[in-house]
């Protein structure tokens, strides 16, 4: 019967170096190289990947506030204002429902082609068309503020609706809706200060040669974010 031996320790004279046979030909180090693959496998630049960490973190804001507004508004006993009503607007004598509304998606999906475009041309490398189009999408997304602004004015001072009482219907509509329009209108005034930065940077002299035109494909992920919670917003406050 044969004893099985255990492996011994290397000698001082022996090399400690010693590779087992299935480690590859590089040995352990050829291991340890496999391990860390993924840093070969997965090139995500740092800015994309902190956009990416900084959406999913406002995804999960959002959703709280929206998730929070549907549970007051299924509780409420007393009536939630006609939407129609409250944000319609008046063009010669007629009042047109969702008039005003209409015209801010209108605008903001507009500029999330505008955008899209201004990424396409940073993927070909062209800094003055790519600067007009970002320029163009912050034009649109200061538009659609001035319009939430109108639509604000037109709420406190016509129809008397405050973020603590509602003379329309539930006094929780004016908390709502305050708080979470307003919170995306902080969100689309930022992104347009951030594009007019993003433009001024891409016009700078040899940007065209050596710059990194990644900057805009991630303020492209931060715009269509933008526009992205706008479609749930529009669906769930004028629309039910």
């Amino acid at each position: 019967m044969t004893v099985p031996t255990l492996p011994t320790e290397p000698s001082v004279g022996e090399s400690a170096d010693i590779a087992p046979a299935d480690a590859g030909p590089d040995g352990w180090r050829g291991i340890v190289t496999d391990w860390a693959g993924d840093r070969e496998a997965f090139k995500v630049p740092w800015g994309k990947a902190m956009m990416w960490i900084f959406l999913l973190s406002d995804t999960f804001v959002f959703s709280s506030f929206l998730i929070g507004y549907m549970s007051v508004r299924i509780s409420t006993t007393a009536p939630w204002p006609d939407t129609s009503k409250v944000f319609g607007l008046t063009v010669g004598g007629v009042d047109v429902p969702l008039l005003l509304i209409a015209i801010m998606t209108f605008i903001l999906i507009s500029s999330s082609g505008t955008m899209a475009m201004a990424v396409n041309f940073g993927y070909r490398r062209n800094a003055k068309r790519a600067a007009a189009l970002l320029l163009a999408t912050a034009l649109l997304g200061a538009a659609f503020v001035s319009m939430q602004a109108l639509e604000w004015t037109k709420l406190i001072v016509h129809e008397g609706i405050r973020p603590w009482g509602n003379p329309l219907g539930a006094a929780q509509f004016g908390a709502c809706f305050f708080t979470i329009t307003g919170f995306h209108g902080f969100h689309v005034t930022c992104g347009v200060i951030y594009l007019l930065l993003i433009a001024r940077k891409v016009l700078q002299p040899g940007f065209t040669e050596h710059g990194n035109f990644q900057i805009v494909e991630i303020a492209g992920l931060y715009w269509h974010f933008v526009d992205l919670v706008w479609v749930f917003i529009f669906a769930l406050f004028y629309l039910w």
